[in-house]
């Protein structure tokens, strides 16, 4: 969520069959409920997610919100590698998405690693898996060339904030990085949010 009644999410995740989260549910319902819940005004529906990531298309791996208006993506300039096609569609939806008043995001596009592979199977490594908290900004890194032009790309987006890079190999063995990790809890907003209180 960017705090200002925009989320981030993707169709895989909600939407597809595999791994269904909410059978029976439309995005037209699903929507009512992050209006209902979290005071979400609009939804932007990216498609599907990385190669590799065991949750289906879950959007902290791909694209995410690093102020009201910015937003982060994963891009693959590699036309062979898997991730290259949906973090493609992914930019190209982002890029023709708008802000609550009708202006476009700034969109900074972030490298992904090399595939990082463990017994055959390709893990879900990106620098978009990072962690906001107090006055930090922690990012995944691969021991690869491209942390180097990550953490620098996110230090420009969050220039109040120091930018430390966590080496996370043995963390994406597991199948998640930083934000994975985490836990984070929106407030409760909307009409439902207000009935119970």
């Amino acid at each position: 969520m960017n705090g200002a009644g925009l989320l981030l999410t993707t169709e895989e995740c909600l939407l597809s069959e595999v791994q269904q989260r909410n059978p029976g549910l439309s995005r037209e319902q699903l929507e009512r409920v992050f209006y209902d819940f979290l005071g979400i005004d609009q939804v932007i529906w990216l498609g599907r997610g990385i190669a590799g990531d065991d949750t289906h298309g879950h959007v902290d791996d791909i694209a995410r919100f690093a102020g009201p208006a910015t937003i982060v993506a994963a891009v693959e300039p590699d036309t062979r590698d898997p991730n290259h096609a949906p973090l493609a569609e992914n930019l190209a939806q982002l890029k023709a998405a708008h802000t609550s008043d009708g202006k476009q995001f700034t969109i900074v596009e972030l490298p992904m690693p090399r595939p990082v592979v463990f017994r055959g199977q390709r893990l879900p490594a990106s620098y978009a898996n990072f962690y906001i908290a107090n006055g930090v900004v922690l990012v995944p890194t691969f021991h690869d060339p491209n942390d180097r032009i990550a953490l620098n790309l996110l230090g420009e987006v969050f220039p109040d904030r120091e930018v430390i890079g966590v080496h996370s190999v043995d963390l994406i063995w597991g199948l998640g990085a930083l934000h994975c990790m985490t836990q984070q809890q929106p407030a409760a907003f909307g009409s439902a949010a207000k009935e119970r209180l």
